[in-house]
């Protein structure tokens, strides 16, 4: 042993052992992987929706993240949230020389800045203490940190344990944790074994027919409303039990998350599975699927077909299914509002009238009257409103003006 300890060829072969090694576990091989809950994370990084990967200790969630920025061109800053302090966010206070304060950005936020984009990454987050969730409100929702705004094209992507087997773990806040899109992850059986044997997975970058894009979102609109025109109770829903509001719940900026995602799956090739993750994570899985199944039972028409042609539009009577029609038709014009889409709504919107449906034609009214511009004449069926907004329950007399 003494021999050994004092002849450096040997000691140097002997350290040089783990460097072998490293070299020989490097030849690994990715692959890019149909696993769908990492097709929903590469669809919630393309919609720009902050991001939480929950999953326990040493399933490779860091691994994931890092390889998603790699393979999306970005470049991915590490913060590990467990080990900073709120002025790491929030920014630290430095007083000016007109005796004012600033609120300093930390150099990684700098640097992000700097490059006009990238990913940033927030690691252990359900480690980080209260006063450091608290600290992250604003930078996930509007990306600001101390007094620099982050460009809108830095991604955000975090990564947790679950509390029970976090490193001094915390829920999150419900006010954090309604800002995050959450995705489960448990990496399968096979993927462990492809991955050991050298092909371990990756999430593909998602191909996105940027076309689409306005289409979904007029679609997705127009299916949101419709459910919680039918739904109301799910508008706004934190759980009751404090462990299940650090996960996905209904609030009206999770539903606004809930079209995003909406729009980018239609807009994709998104499998169902993958696109019912991406909901789930958003407004929670009991709201995500009733809401996949109400969408399911609508069969809803192309809102532009109608807009051609709306002399010749069938409204049925089934209510729920005729408020998303007519709620598309409004969202369409309000993606592209022209003087002839908007003629045309009301032409639809008079259908439903004559079809027994008034209560539900006059609240689509009410918002096409909104959007009109002030040099538009009124057309001709905006007559057809008057009666039909009281009945409604609305303010006739207020209402009545805005048609006018």
């Amino acid at each position: 042993m003494g021999d050994a300890t004092m002849n450096p060829d040997l000691r140097g072969s002997e350290l040089d052992v783990g460097a072998l090694l490293d070299g020989a576990m490097a030849v690994e091989v990715s692959h890019e992987t149909d696993d769908p809950a990492l097709g929903a994370l590469g669809l919630a990084v393309a919609a720009n929706l902050p991001v939480i990967l929950w999953g326990d200790p040493g399933t490779g969630k860091s691994s994931i993240v890092r390889d998603l920025a790699e393979g999306l061109g970005l470049v991915c800053e590490v913060v590990i949230a467990s080990i900073r302090e709120p002025s790491d966010f929030a920014g630290l206070p430095v007083i000016q020389p007109d005796g004012g304060v600033r609120l300093a950005p930390p150099e990684w936020a700098k640097r992000l800045a700097a490059l006009g984009g990238g990913l940033v990454f927030f690691d252990e987050l359900s480690s980080a203490p209260p006063a450091v969730q608290a600290a992250l409100l604003r930078v996930v929702l509007e990306r600001t940190v101390g007094d620099l705004d982050l460009p809108r094209e830095v991604r955000i992507v975090a990564a947790a344990n679950p509390a029970r087997t976090a490193a001094d773990g915390w829920d999150l806040a419900p006010p954090l944790a309604n800002r995050f899109v959450h995705l489960q992850w448990k990496p399968r059986a096979v993927s462990i074994a492809r991955g050991l044997g050298g092909l371990w997975s990756t999430p593909a970058a998602p191909q996105v027919d940027r076309m689409a894009i306005t289409e979904g979102v007029v679609h997705a609109r127009a299916a949101v409303r419709s459910f919680l025109n039918a739904r109301p109770a799910l508008g706004v829903m934190m759980p009751p039990a404090s462990d299940k509001r650090g996960q996905a719940w209904p609030s009206p900026r999770t539903w606004e998350m809930a079209i995003r995602s909406l729009a980018v799956t239609r807009a994709s090739s998104a499998s169902g599975e993958a696109t019912a993750l991406l909901l789930a994570g958003c407004i929670g899985e009991s709201a995500a699927l009733e809401l996949l199944a109400f969408m399911e039972n609508l069969d809803l028409p192309d809102p532009e077909a109608l807009l051609a042609d709306p002399q010749a539009v069938r409204i049925p009577e089934r209510g729920d299914r005729a408020f998303a029609i007519l709620s598309g038709v409004v969202a369409a014009v309000l993606a592209e509002p022209t003087l002839q889409r908007w003629r045309a709504a009301w032409i639809v919107l008079s259908k439903a009238v004559e079809r027994g449906v008034p209560d539900v034609a006059a609240r689509a009214a009410l918002d096409l009257a909104a959007m009109r511009d002030p040099s538009w004449p009124a057309p001709p069926e905006v007559m057809a409103f008057a009666e039909v907004i009281g009945h409604a329950g609305f303010d006739s007399a207020g209402d009545a003006d805005s048609l006018s």
